[in-house]
């Protein structure tokens, strides 16, 4: 049995912010260029993950500019959508009233 490594958080930090800052490797060519398993870097990124949103109540923090973007963008079509979807209930109730009388 494999004997289990204990890294300094700054290295783990250093590992994370690599992959936060290199979008076009994988974290299979990092985790190897690092000397560390796969899964445990894996690991390291949902773990720091978690505590960015825990940190921002769940919000959008760790997100790249055009993601925050297109996030703000996809709430108002979500937003939108559904007043559209309440327009159309309402408008179908009606219809429906005045096909009973």
């Amino acid at each position: 049995m494999a004997k289990r490594k204990n890294y300094p958080e700054e290295f783990k930090r250093g590992a994370v912010d690599l992959v936060r800052s290199s979008p076009d490797r994988s974290l299979t060519d990092i985790a190897h260029g690092l000397g560390i398993h796969l899964e445990t870097l894996r690991k390291w990124v949902r773990e720091n993950r978690a505590r960015v949103q825990a940190a921002d109540g769940g919000g959008d923090a760790g997100m790249t500019p055009d993601e925050k973007e297109e996030l703000k963008r996809l709430r108002q079509e979500n937003v939108r959508l559904k007043e559209d979807n309440e327009i159309l209930r309402k408008a179908a109730a009606h219809f429906a009233r005045e096909t009973t009388r």
